[in-house]
């Protein structure tokens, strides 16, 4: 099947057939009984791990990967890694297609997402972000100089931050404009010469015979419909995340050019019909 994207196209609507609303229940019930164990055992280990290293994270990121993978085996969707997550610290920007993406990106290596600071309150979901050691950031530039030390201490503590430049999820089939604001942290005298960005590419494909924006959450969908609907779904899905050579910041003027530059990373390692920017 090919397929080009339109920017007047809408979400598929999908209706949940008989046996879909079966595998709503064959694969909801493991899913959030393996969330619910992941979350209690990151939360026992957590009360070993922090007075002993404080801000490092030495085990539980391990849970996290393992968790992520076994959720994405239960929703039927090959997981595919092309290159490897760098070793430096810094953090990886991507494309942000969907609620999977926490997984399609979590199972490949321990990160450690940047989040809305409104994230924090949502039901069940602020639960999960907290206890995995998601850096929340509000919208406030009063606030700017307390997260600016939030994003320092944790990079200087060895954490690889991942962040979606994009500012918003798509369908999937577009890359957005990439917003310079976050890159921002990373420019400090202190941090600059030691920090890299690794720029990562995220494509989902559906089912064969199914609509290629199936997985993509974009525009104003609300997270329970789109999720019974991954649910409900056959296998045969998959996700590939590709990781792209990182860049380092002291070789980038600003934080408008590390902008730039991740983005065409990014958008180069989409399949030609992906790389819509509008």
């Amino acid at each position: 099947m090919t397929f080009t994207w339109s920017p007047n196209d809408l979400p598929p609507e999908v209706k949940i057939t008989p046996w879909g609303w079966v595998l709503v229940v064959i694969r909801g019930v493991p899913l959030v009984l393996v969330l619910l164990t992941g979350v209690v055992l990151m939360g026992v280990m957590r009360l070993v791990e922090r007075p002993l290293f404080g801000n490092a994270r030495p085990w539980t990121p391990a849970i996290t990967v393992a968790v992520c993978r076994i959720c994405l085996a239960i929703l039927g969707i090959r997981h595919k890694v092309q290159g490897h997550i760098m070793g430096h610290p810094g953090a990886l920007v991507a494309n942000h297609s969907s609620w999977l993406d926490i997984f399609a990106l979590n199972a490949v290596a321990p990160l450690y997402f940047v989040s809305k600071a409104e994230v924090a309150g949502w039901p069940g979901i602020g639960l999960l972000a907290k206890i995995t050691g998601t850096v929340f950031i509000a919208r406030d530039r009063g606030q700017a100089r307390a997260q600016q030390d939030v994003f320092e201490d944790r990079l200087l503590a060895g954490h690889r931050l991942l962040f979606f430049p994009e500012g918003t999820s798509t369908d999937n089939f577009r890359v957005l404009p990439f917003k310079s604001t976050l890159f921002a942290a990373f420019f400090t005298k202190c941090l600059r010469i030691r920090l890299y960005i690794q720029p990562g590419s995220v494509e989902y494909t559906a089912p064969a015979c199914h609509d290629p924006l199936l997985y993509g959450w974009g525009g104003d969908m609300d997270f329970g419909p789109h999720a019974l609907i991954m649910l409900s779904q056959p296998r045969g899905g998959s996700v590939k995340v590709i990781c792209h050579p990182p860049v380092p910041v002291r070789d980038m003027a600003d934080r408008k050019g590390m902008a730039a530059t991740t983005e065409q990373a990014v958008r180069g390692g989409m399949p030609e019909a992906r790389r819509v920017s509008h």
